[in-house]
């Protein structure tokens, strides 16, 4: 998602390609071996497949909404808790049935979603004194992120609305309220390789 929306801000052309993940393309995995989205060739035939990769690709061709005017050490220091313990205690609590042979399907892991709570305080602390994680404006640290915590929200969005993040709702809520994030999230249908 994060790569799509930088790719979209560029202005880059490329090809979008739905796949269904339990069904991967042969030519996706002789691509990037790894199996996972996104898949990014660039025109000299090199591969991206890493979503934050291909954002800072993407963002350095073309950047018109600035994200990459930022403090770029203090932007990645986030997205190093993000991508790493944030994202391991979300995966636990999100989906306990995959990593608990005990849980079931459905399930959630409320010590990883108290674990992961540890790392949304210290952003709701900075939201309490600027509009975004970064400042006043917005920057590649937001847009690389807040996916992350949307889904966290959308494990038990009762208990979400009720828990003490009233400033990382609202910072949450402008972005999924926004054309960018509609446009990037409207339905496509699945890529079917040409059948020779």
């Amino acid at each position: 998602m994060r790569g799509r929306m930088a790719l979209h801000i560029s202005g880059l052309a490329f090809e979008h390609r739905e796949v269904i993940l339990r069904d991967k393309p042969k030519h996706m995995l002789e691509t990037s071996p790894k199996g996972t989205v996104p898949v990014y060739i660039t025109k000299n035939g090199k591969v991206i497949d890493e979503s934050l990769d291909l954002m800072r690709y993407a963002l350095a061709k073309n950047d018109p909404l600035n994200w990459l005017e930022c403090n770029e050490a203090e932007a990645d220091a986030l997205l190093a808790v993000n991508d790493g313990p944030f994202k391991y205690n979300l995966d636990r609590y999100k989906y306990a049935s995959r990593y608990n042979k005990d849980a079931e399907r459905g399930d959630v892991d409320l010590s990883h979603r108290n674990a992961a709570e540890t790392h949304l305080k210290p952003l709701e602390n900075r939201l309490s004194k600027t509009p975004y994680l970064l400042g006043g404006q917005q920057s590649y640290a937001d847009i690389a992120i807040f996916p992350f915590i949307r889904q966290f929200a959308n494990t038990d969005v009762d208990w979400w609305m009720n828990a003490s993040y009233e400033n990382l709702r609202q910072w949450l809520s402008r972005h999924i309220e926004s054309k960018l994030f509609k446009t990037i999230m409207k339905k496509h249908p699945q890529w079917v390789p040409k059948q020779i």
